[in-house]
């Protein structure tokens, strides 16, 4: 007999957990199909194939989640932590107690790319920055915890890599020329939000496709539990994203794409501090908010060739953030601190970053072992305009870079990476000194993991990266800091497991297990003391845990976990808890999918009581949630998606130690899709 086993792509949860693997076995004797036997399903693979921290959420979780910003989509990522995630302003996402925080919506430590474009600005004081963007531009969102898997993408990386692709006309045509449109809307009773989605694919032929996406979403202040109204919480967020690709050769193994995304806002008579930290002291604003990024790509795959697969890839993108003090507002006016605060009210922040990566992947055999390496250069340029605190300039860099996957037999994989990036950086020429100086730095940095699987499902890895920070236009101001490049060393070690027909035939087990540590030296991004002077280190350790299991009777259960601890020493050697540090949280998710047409989930999610940045104590909390799919199969809704949620059924009133305000009490979601 003669057995052949196919496997069909692991899926996540929409209910945000990791969740395990859908597939199918089938066996066939001589010419003659025995069956077909179903593995259980969720919606979100662990990956448990790779010893990088890595978590990928598709487009089926993207629809379910019904998320009002990206940050809100990735959640449920263990090692992920939010800031304020339920709006674009004022919220950003925090990784491993790196990223956005309570006063700067980004640390620079969390890389963010959209379709390879290096998004985001440095430091903006009280304003959240980090990511502004619609999630129903996108199809999938790619999480790297750590430093481990960056170097191809960047450097400095501490806390994460966040990856977000932008949806492709073939998504919905199949591939077939012709036209399909998407509509969806969407509900929410907190706040009275409201989201609406129309997609246009459009086929001509097989060579060239073309997409169009236009969502429009809007929300009033949100409630928190005790029925409060959370400040700063209202937005109008009207997103674009224009996209075509044209292939041509033998087998269509050239090919260029074009894309333009696009997130506008407009906020009227708003505090200036997004955040809600400093009551009226900085008075409100007026502020326009736009990010626009555009891409062009050529990928050149040419068949029987594995020594080439080449993707360049030239984007530019630009954060412009304008705004104007509302006269009256603050209660400083009339005093001698006022004229500080109307400038940095009254400023334009604009940042422009263009990059060309060109990289190259190559398949051979060495010997006993097969490689797959990844190659390339890039080149980058970011100016920023010069505004009140926020001084302008240009940082120029050029990098070098190559990941080697190296597979030796069967069971063994190890991976060398290597980054070389110089940086020539400049002041404004009108700025007085030391705003107006330049400087040169170049950092040489790297690691190595390392993969054994074992027959039986099981296997163990670990890794260990160094990286650096090289200074960013924002610093001009401190001579010191422009020729000192925060420096960071990553260990990482864990195990996974990965087996069917465990308990029951068709059933699947999914677990993985990673422990790290991080330092942190020669720090310019955190100050302490009287007189405020840089911290001497920094270091985390934690653990992040994903298992899952499902049957083939639809019945799944997830869980993940992030427990973490950190320490900050100052410039004295004094220690004390991490100000950033997030608290220990655990997910846990039950779900039953009925066939095709019905997917239901209970998700009960809780973190242990903590300190928040400025040492105060936080309360533990716990949330439930529901939420249900159903995709009828036949009859006339046949085609139709319906969508439903509960958040925080029990309308807890809580806070997450790392956000400036409450989180939203209850609110029921409600959307409706159809693909025509």
């Amino acid at each position: 007999m003669r057995v052949q086993i196919r496997k069909i792509a692991l899926l996540g949860t929409a209910s945000c957990l990791s969740m395990i693997a859908a597939g199918a076995m089938a066996q066939d004797q001589d010419d003659g199909f025995l069956g077909t036997l179903i593995l259980g399903e969720s919606k979100r693979e662990i990956q448990t194939d790779t010893a990088v921290p890595v978590t990928n959420i598709d487009q089926e979780e993207i629809n379910d989640r019904q998320a009002n910003t990206v940050a809100e989509l990735i959640d449920s990522v263990p090692g992920v932590s939010l800031v304020n995630g339920s709006t674009p302003q004022g919220s950003g996402i925090n990784i491993r107690g790196y990223g956005a925080n309570g006063t700067f919506g980004t640390d620079q430590k969390v890389l963010i790319l959209v379709d390879g474009a290096t998004t985001g600005a440095e430091e903006l004081y009280r304003i959240g920055n980090q990511l502004f963007t619609d999630p129903q531009l996108y199809k999938s969102v790619s999480v790297i915890r750590g430093t481990v898997g960056s170097f191809e993408y960047g450097s400095g990386v501490v806390g994460g890599v966040v990856q977000l692709d932008t949806k492709d006309a073939s998504d919905f045509t199949g591939g077939e020329p012709g036209f399909r449109f998407r509509q969806t809307f969407e509900g929410y009773s907190n706040g009275n939000g409201f989201a609406s989605s129309s997609i246009l694919a459009w086929q001509p032929n097989t060579q060239t496709e073309f997409l169009f996406n236009y969502t429009y979403r809007d929300q009033d202040d949100q409630e928190d539990g005790n029925g409060n109204t959370i400040g700063n919480s209202a937005f109008t967020l009207p997103s674009l994203l224009a996209k075509g690709k044209y292939s041509f050769g033998n087998d269509l193994e050239h090919s260029f794409t074009a894309s333009y995304n696009q997130s506008t806002s407009e906020e009227r008579d708003v505090p200036y501090d997004s955040f809600g930290t400093t009551s009226d002291a900085f008075g409100n604003v007026d502020r326009d908010i736009e990010t626009k990024i555009g891409i062009l790509r050529y990928q050149y795959q040419p068949t029987g060739n594995d020594l080439v697969d080449l993707d360049v890839n030239l984007s530019y993108s630009e954060q412009a953030i304008e705004s104007s003090y509302v006269s009256g507002s603050s209660s400083l006016e009339g005093t001698p601190f006022f004229p500080g605060i109307q400038a940095l009210a009254d400023a334009t922040h604009n940042y422009e970053t263009t990059k060309l990566t060109i990289k190259n992947t190559s398949y051979f055999q060495t010997g006993i072992a097969s490689h797959d390496l990844r190659a390339g250069i890039e080149f980058i340029n970011r100016e920023r305009l010069d505004a009140a605190s926020a001084p302008g300039g240009t940082d120029r860099r050029f990098a070098l870079f190559a990941v080697d996957d190296v597979q030796i037999g069967d069971n063994l994989t190890i991976t060398p990476a290597v980054r070389y990036e110089t940086q020539d950086i400049d002041g404004d020429d009108a700025a007085a000194a030391p705003f107006n100086e330049s400087y040169d730095n170049n950092a040489l940095m790297g690691g190595l993991s390392a993969r054994y699987a074992f027959n039986s499902g099981f296997a163990i890895f670990g890794g260990a990266a160094y990286t650096e920070s090289l200074p960013i236009i924002d610093d001009l101001g401190t001579p010191l800091y422009m020729t000192q490049p925060e420096r960071s060393r990553t260990w990482e070690a864990g195990f996974s497991y990965d087996r069917g027909d465990v308990f029951a035939e068709g059933d699947v087990i999914r677990a993985k297990v990673n422990f790290y540590q991080t330092t942190l030296w020669d720090i310019t991004s955190y100050v302490s003391g009287t007189p405020s002077q840089p911290l001497s280190e920094v270091e985390t350790k934690g653990a992040e845990i994903e298992a899952s299991y499902a049957n083939a009777g639809g019945f799944y259960v997830d869980f993940n976990s992030n427990i973490v601890t950190g320490t900050e020493t100052s410039a004295t050697g004094d220690d004390s808890r991490w100000r950033n540090e997030p608290s220990d949280s655990a997910r846990l998710t039950l779900g039953k999918r009925f066939g095709q047409t019905l997917d239901v989930s209970w998700e009960i999610f809780g973190a242990r009581a903590g300190t928040d940045s400025s040492g105060d104590a936080t309360a533990g909390y716990g949330v439930n949630s529901l939420r249900a799919t159903y995709m009828p199969q036949e009859g006339v809704f046949e085609g139709f998606e319906l969508r439903a949620g509960i958040e925080n059924i029990l309308d807890k009133d809580y806070r997450p130690n790392l956000s400036t305000r409450n989180s939203t009490g209850r609110t029921f979601k409600l959307g409706l899709a159809k693909t025509f």
